[in-house]
């Protein structure tokens, strides 16, 4: 019997020890993958940062690449603010929490935006290189935008207001050039503002296959500011949408009232006018497009809230607020 009882202790030992090391295999296994799954979420993400800065160069150094005759000292600064650029870019988007970037996990909201200031300084580019080095297809793209800036060229249109920012000594040359790179801007901006309008209703945007973080994605919007966190984000809708609505008129004609007038020189040179055009479309455009989804994001609040104060009564309607 002392035998026994010795052979049952020794097996029961040799479970004990089995048991553990299988514990501690599953523990090494769990802690392995969990490494091996951080390392691959940050790899992900390191590697969209990179393609979204490489992007971001591309689009600031386009209208150098396109020009004709640019000197050395134009492209070493284009360079540097591509880099400088780029390199925010990367930085933002690398990141686990933004500080500046809106709408980060949002898509398509910056990728529609980044294509819509890629097709305007790629277009304009192309019209403006036609008058130094003209060629078929910037010959082609010229009239194009001579056509789209006679055709939105009418009494108080934005295109015919952007032609007054011009002082009495601008040739009818110059004017021309203006109202062409204008029109193909501003045209192609309300193209652009279209298909996010059209992907916000076929496709439901934002995504609800995963959870939409709000503060994530409106990093400069601050929850805390006091008031209804729907009412302020209407609020902030409608001042976008208005002030993206009236920015295209009201900023030509300030620059007309308080100059009498821009040099041409100062607006027909070609870098010049490929930015400032690109800019006086992108933005308002790009404030519209903010002031509609922060209005889409104010309805997914009030759903949720609504949804939950009637599932759950006496809850807090904003605890999950921060995820849709």
């Amino acid at each position: 019997m002392p035998d026994l009882r010795k052979i049952e202790a020794m097996r029961d030992t040799m479970r004990d020890l089995a048991g553990r090391r299988l514990s501690g295999s599953k523990l090494q296994l769990r802690v392995v993958s969990s490494i091996e799954g951080a390392a691959r979420t940050w790899l992900n993400r390191a590697t969209g940062a990179a393609v979204r800065a490489f992007l971001v160069m591309v689009l600031i150094v386009l209208p150098s690449v396109i020009l004709p005759g640019i000197g050395t000292d134009t492209k070493q600064i284009v360079a540097l603010v591509a880099l400088f650029a780029g390199t925010l870019v990367f930085v933002e988007y690398n990141a686990v929490y933004p500080s500046l970037v809106e709408f980060r996990d949002g898509a398509p909201f910056n990728r529609i935006r980044y294509l819509m200031l890629l097709a305007i300084v790629f277009f304009l580019s192309v019209i403006v290189a036609d008058r130094e080095d003209p060629t078929t297809v910037s010959g082609f793209f010229r009239a194009v935008g001579m056509v789209v800036g006679d055709a939105l060229d009418f009494p108080y249109s934005p295109v015919r207001l952007a032609t007054y920012m011009l002082n009495e000594t601008a040739t009818p040359e110059q004017v021309i050039d203006v109202r062409s790179t204008a029109g193909t801007a501003y045209l192609l901006s309300l193209i652009s503002l279209a298909v996010f309008v059209v992907v916000l209703k076929i496709a439901g945007w934002p995504s609800t296959k995963s959870a939409f973080n709000v503060w994530v994605n409106l990093p400069t919007f601050e929850p805390t500011a006091g008031g209804d966190v729907v009412d302020r984000l209407e609020r902030d809708s409608r001042v976008n949408l208005a002030v993206g609505f009236l920015m295209p008129f009201i900023v030509p004609a300030l620059i007309a009232l308080l100059t009498a007038g821009l040099p041409p020189q100062a607006l027909t040179s070609p870098q010049t006018m490929i930015w400032g055009m690109a800019a006086w479309a992108f933005l308002p455009a790009s404030l519209l497009m903010r002031g509609v989804a922060m209005a889409r994001i104010a309805d997914m609040i009030r759903v949720k809230r609504d949804a939950k104060i009637a599932s759950t009564e006496g809850a807090d309607p904003e605890d999950d607020e921060d995820n849709l």
